[in-house]
């Protein structure tokens, strides 16, 4: 039985029921489930990376927004806090739209 140790969609379980196959499971604490959310995070954001196409990548898109909402409950919040934030900042000091790329600055 291979053993994968990983956060998994809330539905994954009775998917595996289904198709008659065994598995285990537990609930993790608040403390491991935090810490197994951000894994994810990263392990999505690999995955997003190496989308070979729009189709793929934008699958992986949503994923990484499942893991940021996820995130944001997970630390007493929600995405419109994160959101209106996020507003802020983006009036405050720009977004990504204008596609910047800051080559130097000179040092005093």
């Amino acid at each position: 039985m291979p053993i994968h140790n990983k956060l998994v969609r809330d539905r994954i379980p009775e998917i595996i029921e289904n198709t008659g196959k065994k598995f285990s499971t537990r609930i993790l604490s608040n403390n491991e489930y935090l810490m197994e959310l951000r894994k994810k995070s990263f392990e999505e954001l690999e995955e997003y990376m190496n989308a070979p196409d729009k189709e793929n990548a934008l699958e992986e898109l949503a994923d990484l927004l499942e893991i940021i909402h996820a995130l944001a409950a997970a630390q007493d919040s929600s995405i419109i806090e994160v959101e209106a934030i996020r507003e802020r900042k983006a009036q405050k000091r720009g977004g990504f739209q204008e596609k910047i790329f800051l080559i130097e600055v000179e040092d005093d």
